[in-house]
């Protein structure tokens, strides 16, 4: 609640369309608005900020929360608002939990970020915060903006653009098994009781997340460690910023 998303609609659409108030709770429901960006469409959705569940006492608002919720489900891509004078709080790791957890596309968007004292390295030093403490979000960009004074703001769709084209990226076979098997003859896996993970082929069988399935010899043995590197090599590779990566190990079945 209150990092700024109305206002953040508002500025983007440049028109008062959503309203805004320093109160919480002000956004009770999840608002879609139609509009169009350089001749193409778009659906922005304003939701209801999401409370602790301890702090949500009205019905209303476990209403408001569950389709904030919704929203996120269905969207094509999250933009994630943190309010730069608050700096980064607990609750915030909850809710951009729950778009990683739906595997979602995702944009952090530092806003009122006109309203904070800063040098040359403010921006280094939050983008350092939060990449310590939202680990799990390292593929995602980091905008900072301030819908109030439009700073940045008109760098947001065409990140939605790019975003959105990451995470429907389609890798050709050829090329993502040259790229795997470069990897595991540079950086084999780590044994296990003698044994080492192996894979031998590679697939890509969805986007929108991209999802890769590893036919290996045993996917026991992939340990999370080299889960990462992989996702890592992936990423250094092919354009797949601000896309979360899906990889599905399975046995080589045998012919």
């Amino acid at each position: 609640p209150n990092v700024g998303k109305s206002s953040l609609v508002n500025a983007i659409l440049n028109e008062e369309r959503a309203i805004v108030s320093d109160i919480q709770g002000t956004t009770r429901d999840a608002s879609d608005t139609p509009f169009i960006h350089d001749g193409k469409p778009y659906i922005i959705v304003d939701t209801a900020g999401i409370r602790k569940r301890g702090k949500i006492y009205e019905n209303i608002e476990k209403y408001s929360v569950l389709r904030a919720m919704r929203a996120i489900e269905n969207c094509d891509v999250v933009l994630f608002v943190l309010d730069a004078i608050a700096g980064i709080r607990e609750q915030d790791k909850h809710v951009a939990g729950y778009a990683y957890e739906m595997h979602k596309p995702l944009i952090v968007i530092v806003n009122k970020w006109d309203g904070i004292l800063k040098d040359d390295k403010t921006m280094n030093e939050f983008t350092k915060k939060f990449r310590e403490q939202f680990l799990y979000l390292n593929f995602a960009p980091i905008l900072f903006v301030s819908a109030k004074t439009q700073q940045r703001i008109n760098h947001i769709v065409p990140l939605v653009d790019e975003v959105f084209a990451h995470t429907n990226y389609r890798i050709s076979t050829n090329v993502l098994n040259e790229v795997i098997s470069d990897a595991q003859l540079t950086t084999p896996a780590p044994t296990h009781n003698g044994r080492r993970f192996k894979i031998y082929y590679a697939s890509q069988v969805g986007v929108a997340p991209p999802t890769f399935v590893l036919s290996c010899n045993d996917p026991k043995l992939l340990h999370f460690s080299y889960e990462r590197f992989i996702e890592n090599t992936l990423r250094s590779a092919f354009s797949l910023e601000g896309t979360p990566i899906r990889i599905i190990a399975r046995k080589k079945v045998s012919e």
